[in-house]
């Protein structure tokens, strides 16, 4: 969940290291990239490279959305063109002044009422409501009314939060990928502690209502103009503070947990394809949903097949008598065997297509592309080269006769 201060503070651009015209391609690329070098299974303990993988998370998330990242690239034009500034009647800012705010304004503008969606009592050239149709990817909306952004703050920082995504990886054999298949991933991520449910305490206690925030899991403070809306630092958000905190979770109510879950991998998966899995990420707080697994799968080189697309590629030998005279070939493919019939008079480089036989996709398999090369043997038996001879002498044909052209026109001198 972002909240003002991220809209106002977080570079997503910069937390990938991409500049901000970049395209959907290279903010994929710099991701997967950050997202395997900061992964939690490849630093264990490693506290800054975990903040730095939900950091770089967090960006993709917002910016491989391409209507999220419409909405936030319009939310930060707004802000840095001056948008936000505090007059009689805003001039140079918003059009008919500040939200609550009556001609000559005077009393600090929470910014979480506008991106909120909550309207204060407008006054004169006042403006009822907010911009919450406009960020509403972005930020939580609160209800509509004076004070509705509160409440609805309040009730997201105690109510039932979202787990976390989870990221991990798999890696697959070539036909796993072509055909799909179920594994077993194990993985270690957040989950509610087991000792306490969650609450964070000692069991046999609970926690108490924060004396801080009173329940609303925010506080606010005024910086000129403006009145920022923060989680509170005393309850970390929670809305309740932990006296007797749970020795097994030191109070956060979760503990890093290693479970095994069994994950069906579609047919036709491609390398590096990032595979999502609702609800299968880590569980919610406070009776919130799961959040989300991405898999990311890494598919092994195969040392028959090739791939392009949904076609699969295969390379198949034939000798100087079976491109000659012709022959029926017996194929692997990865689902078993089929004949190919190769005619005579085959030259080396043919590509012949066998239909339904390559990667599944959508709505149709791709087809088995089988080319066939002219294998010349190395080393000749006195006969096999008397007999080679022989034939050369019975050929009348050129075999390259552009080239032979070429040469009596005066080309290569």
């Amino acid at each position: 969940m972002s909240s003002t201060r991220d809209f106002i503070e977080k570079d997503y651009y910069a937390a990938l290291g991409v500049a901000k015209d970049a395209d959907a391609a290279a903010i994929k690329k710099a991701y997967r990239q950050l997202a395997r070098e900061l992964h939690p299974d490849k630093n264990p303990g490693n506290t800054q490279a975990e903040t730095r993988f939900k950091e770089v998370s967090e960006a993709y998330d917002v910016l491989s959305d391409p209507k999220r990242r419409a909405e936030y690239d319009d939310a930060r034009r707004l802000f840095g063109a001056g948008g936000f500034r505090p007059g009689a009647g805003a001039p140079g800012g918003f059009p008919g002044g500040f939200p609550g705010g009556g001609a000559g304004g005077g009393q600090p503008f929470d910014l979480g009422d506008l991106f909120g969606g909550a309207s204060g009592a407008p006054g004169a050239g006042g403006r009822a409501g907010g911009l919450g149709d406009l960020f509403g990817g972005l930020f939580t909306g609160g209800a509509a009314g004076p004070g509705g952004a509160a409440r609805g703050r309040s009730q997201a920082a105690s109510g039932p939060a979202r787990g976390q995504d989870v990221e991990t990886e798999a890696t697959l054999a070539f036909d796993e990928a072509v055909l799909g298949v179920t594994v077993p991933l194990r993985m270690q991520s957040p989950g509610t502690c087991p000792t306490c449910a969650g609450s964070g305490a000692r069991p046999g206690t609970s926690p108490h209502t924060c004396p801080v925030c009173h329940g609303a899991g925010v506080t606010s403070r005024s910086q000129g103009a403006f009145a920022f809306s923060e989680p509170c630092r005393e309850c970390r958000g929670t809305g309740s503070v932990v006296e007797d905190p749970c020795p097994e979770c030191k109070g956060n109510g979760v503990t890093t947990q290693t479970r095994t879950i069994t994950v069906r991998i579609p047919a036709g998966v491609k390398d590096g394809q990032r595979i999502r899995l609702p609800g299968k990420g880590a569980p919610g707080r406070r009776g919130g949903p799961a959040g989300d697994l991405f898999v990311v799968v890494h598919v092994s080189g195969s040392e028959l097949f090739g791939r392009s697309g949904n076609d699969l590629t295969l390379t198949v030998p034939v000798s100087f008598a079976e491109a000659a005279l012709g022959t029926t070939l017996t194929v692997p493919t990865l689902d078993g065997s089929v004949s190919l019939k190769v005619p005579a008079g085959t030259s080396s480089g043919r590509t012949f297509r066998v239909r339904g036989r390559g990667v599944p996709g959508k709505s149709t398999t791709g087809d088995l592309l089988v080319t066939v090369e002219v294998a010349v043997p190395s080393r000749l038996t006195p006969g096999a080269r008397e007999a080679i001879e022989k034939l050369a002498a019975e050929l009348p044909d050129d075999p390259r006769p552009e080239v032979t052209a070429a040469l009596r026109n005066g080309a290569g001198r």
